[in-house]
C-alpha cells in the first residue's frame, strides 16, 4: 500500500495532467488549491504543510548526512510545473534505519523554502523513497556565483516541446548539486504541490551551492514563471538541526 502511495505522490507532484487542474497563479493557484477538488482537500486543511521559514531550530546535533552519490540518471521532462530529472533508484542514504533511494529531483525558481526568512534563487528537491514507501525530501539552495557544471547536462537538454521526455545518454556527477557541508535542517512536512499530502521527512541543506546567472535564466526562460508555493505556517511543529 505504501508503494503506491509513494508513486501516486510522485505522479500528482510531478505530472502536468494532474485532475483536477492546479497552477501556480490565477484562479487555479496556491491560495485555491484546496478548493479545486477533494482530493486537494489537505491543501487548504492540512497542519504540516511546507514550505516553511526555518528560523530557531532546535539544537538536537544532527550529524551530517552520509550520502553515497552515484551518476545515474534516466530522463528530463519539463512538465509546465517544473523540470524533473528522473533516476533509477542508485544514490541512497539511511536514515531512522531506514535506506532512502532517490527516485527523482526537481527545481523551483525562486525558492520555496526559507532560512531566516531568505529566499534563495533556486532550490532543488531530491525525492527519496525508502522500500516500504516512506517518502524523503532533500532541499539544496542555490545562489548566484560561479558556474555549476552539474547543472549544464540537463540545461542543455531541456525539451522545447512540454511534457516531452528526454533520455539522458550520459553519467552525472551529482556532487557539485550538494554543499559540501551535509548539515541540515529536518522538519515533518508536505508535497508543496498538490494534493499536498503530509508525512514526508523534509531535511534542508543548511549551506548553498551556487549557479551562475546564465544558468538561473535558462532555468527561468524554461519555467515562465515562478513555480514556488508560499511559505505555510508551522502549527507547532518544531525544527532541528
Amino acid at each position: 500500500m505504501k508503494r503506491l502511495l509513494t508513486a501516486a505522490l510522485f505522479a500528482a507532484a510531478v505530472s502536468a495532467s494532474a485532475t483536477p487542474h492546479w497552477a501556480y497563479e490565477g484562479l487555479a493557484g496556491p491560495d485555491n488549491w484546496g478548493t479545486l477538488g477533494d482530493e486537494f482537500a489537505t491543501c487548504k486543511n492540512g497542519k504540516f504543510q511546507s514550505p516553511v521559514d526555518i528560523r530557531h531550530p532546535l539544537d538536537a546535533d544532527l550529524p551530517p548526512l552520509a550520502l553515497n552519490f552515484h551518476t545515474a540518471a534516466e530522463s528530463l521532462v519539463n512538465n509546465g510545473h517544473t523540470l524533473q530529472v528522473t533516476a533509477n533508484d542508485e544514490d541512497e542514504f539511511w536514515l531512522d534505519n531506514k535506506a532512502f533511494i532517490l527516485r527523482q529531483y526537481h527545481f523551483h525558481v525562486p525558492s520555496e523554502n526559507r532560512i531566516n526568512g531568505k529566499t534563495f534563487p533556486l532550490e532543488a528537491h531530491f525525492v527519496h523513497a525508502s522500500e516500504d514507501g516512506e517518502v524523503a525530501v532533500i532541499a539544496v539552495m542555490f545562489e548566484l556565483g560561479r558556474e555549476n557544471p552539474a547543472l549544464n547536462p540537463l540545461l542543455t537538454r531541456i525539451p522545447a516541446e512540454k511534457n516531452r521526455v528526454v533520455p539522458i545518454d550520459k553519467r552525472l556527477n551529482l556532487r557539485p548539486l550538494f554543499p559540501d557541508d551535509l548539515h541540515y535542517y529536518r522538519f515533518s512536512g508536505s508535497l508543496t504541490t498538490p494534493p499536498c499530502t503530509e508525512g514526508l521527512r523534509w531535511l534542508v541543506m543548511k549551506k548553498p551551492v551556487s549557479l551562475s546567472a546564465r544558468q538561473l535564466a535558462a532555468f527561468t526562460r524554461a519555467l515562465e514563471h515562478h513555480n514556488n508555493r508560499p511559505i505555510q505556517p508551522l502549527h507547532g511543529r518544531v525544527i532541528v538541526e
